[in-house]
């Protein structure tokens, strides 16, 4: 398995899932997951995908920069960080943000989303 390889696939498949159906992203998270959005905290898969889908805005498309990932822990887990930019619908400039990623291996060989933290980047 090549960690940068699972990184860059999971990512494609989060931001695309994000900006077409943000309620699919719920099967990423299990109860013990954690989201910090904007400083925010929220646990749980139900009460992420909750958090996710009633953001103020319907559409967006994340534009990434740089998916950096490296390995975490003897359970096989990974740390993956990506940096990029948000095009909100009906806004002109784009807003830049950056993401941190804990994934851990499940036993049917995928992963799942134990830590997940989003920010702005504000300049």
């Amino acid at each position: 398995m090549d960690p940068d390889a699972v990184a860059k696939a999971f990512v494609e498949h989060y931001y695309r899932t994000f900006d077409s159906n943000r309620a699919g992203l719920a099967n990423l998270y299990q109860e013990g997951s954690m989201l910090t959005f904007e400083g925010a905290k929220t646990q749980g898969a139900q009460a992420i995908a909750a958090k996710i889908s009633s953001l103020p805005f319907q559409q967006c498309i994340h534009n990434i920069s740089t998916v950096d990932c490296q390995p975490s822990g003897p359970a096989g887990g990974m740390l993956v960080f990506v940096s990029g930019s948000l095009q909100l619908a009906g806004e002109q400039h784009a807003l830049k943000f950056s993401q941190m990623f804990h994934l851990m291996p499940t036993p049917q060989g995928s992963f799942y989303v134990l830590n997940d933290i989003f920010r702005l980047n504000y300049a």
